[in-house]
């Protein structure tokens, strides 16, 4: 080989193990941070309730400068109007039309609802996480809690963790019952399909378990999108710019992360090769 392929082949291998080990190190830090929800819902417990009015609420309008509630709400409603346009367009062309409030109950809940929670909370929850942390990091407040005793991972990334879990739940109902509403308003008001067809399939396949095991799949990927953007911003260098970087990585690796996780997880709950609710038939 020669000398600029050996270098090409040297390069690759260097980039790999760096990906392998910054891998490592992300595995490690999420360990780190579930090992100790114990002891900070003993310690910090005040923390976790001021963190959590503050992911739902936040502190100016709710689409501007708050919290969450408006934008997963906004996001849900289009995506949810979005699905009742194409969708009703699509079952028209084929003559299943009245199918349209089956195809609601299957993909909003099992698929669209916990996506859109998830990038809702990436681009606004996640990337603030990212740009406070590591605001401390490189003011080096973080360091001044190490030395005073004070377990920054705990107080400042498992905090956060618990918070997000907790608040993604109202947040994702409020998000579903969105996508419910607006996939309804345009097949049935937009549309002219029978209320009464529409509400009987959609009953007919969205048992109970399916919205427990949406709200499960949206509990997993805000546990990812949350350690991904603390564990950017915690580990943030280089000043401001920095900061602006580390924020940048986290929400693309987390966006990422959440379509990867979203197959896995449907895999897991509703098998390769799931069945339609109350028919028995395969989709």
């Amino acid at each position: 080989m020669t000398v600029p392929a050996v270098d090409a082949v040297t390069r690759n291998l260097r980039r790999v193990s760096a990906g392998l080990a910054e891998a490592g190190a992300q595995f490690t830090f999420a360990l780190h941070v579930l090992a100790s929800v114990p002891a900070t819902l003993r310690h910090h417990w005040r923390q976790i309730v001021r963190l959590v009015a503050e992911i739902s609420f936040g502190s100016a309008t709710l689409l501007a400068g708050g919290g969450s509630i408006g934008v997963v709400f906004a996001m849900s409603f289009v995506t949810g109007s979005q699905i009742g346009l194409e969708g009703f367009r699509g079952l028209d062309l084929v003559g299943l039309s009245p199918l349209s409030g089956a195809m609601s109950g299957l993909v909003n809940t099992r698929e669209l609802a916990p996506v859109v929670a998830g990038i809702a909370l990436a681009a606004k929850v996640g990337t603030g996480f990212t740009a406070q942390l590591g605001a401390m990091r490189i003011a080096e407040e973080i360091d001044a809690l190490d030395a005073m005793s004070i377990r920054s991972l705990r107080f400042l990334v498992t905090t956060r963790m618990i918070a997000a879990f907790v608040a993604v739940i109202p947040l994702y109902l409020v998000g579903l019952f969105a996508s419910y509403v607006a996939t309804r308003l345009i097949v049935v008001n937009a549309n002219g399909q029978s209320p009464g067809n529409y509400d009987y399939y959609f009953h007919l396949v969205l048992p109970p378990q399916d919205v427990v095991l949406s709200l499960l799949k949206a509990l997993v990927l805000a546990m990812i999108v949350t350690m991904v953007h603390c564990y950017h911003g915690y580990h943030a260098y280089g000043g401001p710019e920095g900061v602006g970087k580390a924020a940048g990585r986290a929400l693309r690796t987390s966006i990422v992360l959440i379509m990867i996780a979203d197959i896995l997880v449907t895999f897991a709950f509703w098998g390769v090769y799931p069945s339609i609710p109350g028919t028995g038939s395969a989709q």
